[in-house]
């Protein structure tokens, strides 16, 4: 038997042992339940770098990027601990703490309460960075890429420019954390929309768990170098979103080290399946099929060309992006959408464009069954995918296309691994 995680509870379905090849998961280590000693732990000892108290020293002003609302960060356990090292040798530092949205909405204070506690939020200056105010931002120069570098102005008038983050395996920036917090963190919307153009999104080097050649995180790399990030907190956190293991330290070299050791645990060798049946670790993560695009490129990674991925994910919120499901809807097929967007300049990214890009090439190549009965299922029809309401019927449908003796993988959380062909 096997467990899928859905929305705040689980599917299950069996498989026939002589079809399948495997399950595979993350050997993440769950938190030892210390988390605030782990913290202090890599703040004592930073990577390549002075302590954060001895680079606030003599300093009138920081500022401490923090994550928005979109991001488990545990900013509560965090937080209050840069904040400390900050006033150590400069009680008087003037301290800004900037909420980087990227292009997300705005965060609500309610929001900030939920995520460092009323304490921090009451006492503190926070900022809510804001993608389109021009105003607030300034211009830095051109990318690598040829974008324009916009980041928000008070990062770049600050003396000392600090993040917290966390650590994960993304599908096209490699991992998140480190130069994240500044692009597209605090990044003006077109600095983001270059960033994420159709060329990068394209480049084979743009995949879960890479960094090295990959033209998103060059970009990503420099804006961070520009604006003088100087020290940076990040946090990998288990299932539970509790800290496993901190990182502190140099903007660069920190991260790597968080990001080789992810690695070490999340990196698995799928044999090439012609189903694969995986999810995006249920709630909050599957709540939507533009967030679930995510866990399907998992099953991309093991999917034979031709094979089909079995997608299990709540999808209680419906499409995500009116952008990106009227795209897909709107089109011919996954095929037009894939050759459209390839047509589309650096400098002419639209809002969500990586997303149908991306889920535009899993379907040129596989079909995709979407598990769910709290979707509309004409809607994911309407997107060029199958939809069911449970996980048996998903599977007796991939049967009857690619026969008895078609081999399954099982990726239970496809966002938590990074997937590796099996030689």
């Amino acid at each position: 038997m096997i467990r899928i995680p859905y929305g705040r509870t689980a599917m299950e379905a069996r498989v026939p042992e002589n079809n399948l090849l495997g399950v595979y998961s993350s050997r993440l280590p769950e938190s030892s339940g210390n988390e605030a000693e782990l913290v202090r732990e890599a703040l004592d000892h930073p990577i390549d770098s002075p302590p954060l108290e001895e680079l606030a020293k003599g300093k009138k002003s920081a500022v401490v990027i923090t994550s928005d609302h979109t991001r488990p960060v545990p900013s509560r356990v965090i937080m209050p601990q840069i904040l400390e090292r900050l006033r150590r040798n400069s009680p008087d530092i003037d301290i800004t703490i900037l909420v980087a949205t990227g292009f997300h909405r705005g965060t609500t204070r309610a929001e900030l309460v939920e995520k460092l506690g009323e304490e921090i939020v009451a006492a503190e200056r926070i900022v809510v960075h804001d993608s389109g105010d021009a105003a607030s931002l300034v211009n830095l120069g051109k990318l690598p890429s040829g974008g324009d570098l916009i980041l928000n102005k008070l990062a770049v008038e600050t003396e000392l420019l600090v993040a917290e983050g966390f650590i994960e395996p993304h599908f096209f920036a490699g991992f998140s954390g480190g130069r994240k917090s500044v692009l597209p963190g605090i990044a003006a919307r077109e600095t983001v929309l270059a960033n994420h153009c159709s060329e990068f999104i394209q480049s084979p080097y743009a995949r879960t768990g890479n960094l090295d050649g990959n033209p998103i995180h060059r970009d990503m790399l420099f804006a961070a170098e520009r604006v003088n990030l100087a020290f940076i907190v990040n946090v990998v956190i288990d299932h539970d979103k509790r800290i496993v293991r901190a990182f502190a330290g140099d903007r660069e070299k920190a991260h790597r080290a968080g990001c080789e050791f992810l690695e070490q645990q999340c990196r698995i060798e799928v044999p090439e399946a012609d189903i694969v049946i995986t999810g995006n670790g249920g709630y909050p993560l599957d709540q939507n099929i533009y967030q679930a695009v995510k866990g399907m490129t998992a099953g991309e990674a093991a999917c034979r060309p031709g094979g089909t991925i079995i997608m299990v994910a709540s999808c209680s919120d419906g499409h995500g992006g009116e952008s990106f499901f009227r795209t897909m809807a709107d089109a011919a097929s996954p095929a037009a959408v894939w050759e459209e967007t390839l047509k589309v300049p650096r400098n002419r990214t639209k809002p969500d464009q990586w997303e149908y890009q991306i889920l535009a090439r899993i379907l040129r190549r596989n079909r995709v069954i979407l598990v769910t009965h709290d979707c509309v299922p004409e809607m994911v029809r309407a997107m060029h995918m199958e939809c069911v309401p449970l996980l048996d019927s998903a599977l007796r449908r991939a049967f009857e296309r690619h026969g008895a003796q078609a081999k399954v993988a099982v990726i239970p959380d496809g966002v938590s691994v990074i997937v590796r062909k099996k030689s």
